[in-house]
């Protein structure tokens, strides 16, 4: 104790004889603190920024900042697709999208292909995902065939499943031939079931995308953590539950919010499976089969833009939703920096 009293006297007293040397300014006799360094762009590095990102920002204004303009504003006009639009119309596009049935169905088929498609291919995908990261026999092959149906055309899935699917198809004449004859069904064309057919196509095209993420994020697992796990008595389910699941969650959230904007944009499988009319009559239109039908086909372009210009806000509105309510803990690290500062 006598040490520390004697310590805080002696710097009480260097303290006030700086102040008296230095005319009671004592902050001016102290060495002045570190300042941060802050780095500063000159010209040549802005330069250097703006050859190597000013093409990417050209084409990004060019592509889809500017169609996107350009479509709000054919669509306050009634517009054949000739000429300059001249019947300027208003808001009365947007007014019969939204209450047109037929609309309103197609965004109700987005939603239900939206919700379905995370529950059906999600769990599936993490199940192979997992059997695909263990040591196997034909490892390889089995990720090959689960990725190939990711890589096929939709127009040649579209043409081949169209012509299986039909009526007098591959499929109902497997089924009749090993004497099912009571499951064959028009898949394509019964409301009741054509839209269970368009997720299960949908399933199978794309699940292998997500088996090839979920892969991904799987091998950024350290294996220490599953040792240690097996060493407490810990069961295989347990540790992926408590391990693998927790930290594959970032690589889940990013795989959901393609799959999100994907199923708000469905468009090629559905027009070229069903076709413009059939789509509808089925219940398996989408917003974007409705644009064309009711605005390409139809041949009213402002109507059509109109329709994109709508699906161009839900999209966009789904997806800031979704990245200030799921992604927002994914990007918390990045701002680490500006948060300590």
């Amino acid at each position: 104790m006598s040490d520390t009293r004697e310590n805080t006297l002696a710097a009480s007293v260097s303290k006030a004889d700086l102040a008296q040397r230095g005319g009671g300014d004592v902050k001016a006799s102290l060495p002045p603190k570190p300042r941060r360094s802050r780095r500063g762009f000159g010209w040549a590095g802005r330069m250097e920024i703006a050859i190597l990102a000013g093409p990417a920002i050209i084409v990004f204004l060019g592509f889809v900042i500017f169609p996107v303009v350009m479509a709000a504003y054919y669509g306050f006009f009634r517009w054949n697709g000739y000429g300059p639009p001249t019947d300027f119309v208003g808001l009365q596009n947007y007014l019969v999208i939204v209450t047109d049935k037929a609309f309103q169905e197609a965004l109700g088929h987005n939603f239900f292909i939206l919700v379905m498609s995370i529950i059906l291919q999600g769990p599936v995908a993490i199940l192979l995902a997992l059997l695909l990261n263990r040591k196997m026999r034909g490892q390889s092959v089995i990720r090959i065939l689960i990725f190939v149906p990711y890589v096929i055309s939709e127009v040649v899935v579209g043409t081949g499943l169209s012509l299986m699917l039909s009526t007098n198809g591959a499929l109902n004449g497997f089924l009749k031939d090993i004497g099912l004859s009571s499951w064959a069904h028009d898949w394509l064309a019964d409301p009741s079931i054509a839209i269970w057919t368009l997720l299960g196509i949908l399933t199978w095209k794309y699940i292998g995308f997500a088996v090839i993420l979920f892969l991904a994020g799987l091998q950024g697992v350290p294996e220490e953590l599953y040792e240690a796990a097996a060493l407490d008595g810990a069961s295989y389910w347990q540790i992926q539950r408590r391990i693998t699941l927790p930290l594959l969650a970032p690589t889940l959230r990013i795989w959901a919010f393609l799959s999100v904007i994907g199923a708000l944009q469905l468009f090629d499988l559905v027009y070229i499976i069903w076709g413009q009319y059939v789509a509808s009559t089925a219940g398996t239109s989408t917003m974007a089969t409705y644009m064309v039908s009711n605005g390409r086909d139809a041949g009213n372009f402002g109507y059509g833009n109109a329709v994109a210009v709508v699906i161009f806000l839900i999209s966009l509105i789904v997806a800031l939703f979704y990245q200030r309510f799921v992604l927002h803990r994914d990007t918390q690290g990045a701002l680490t920096e500006r948060n300590a500062k």
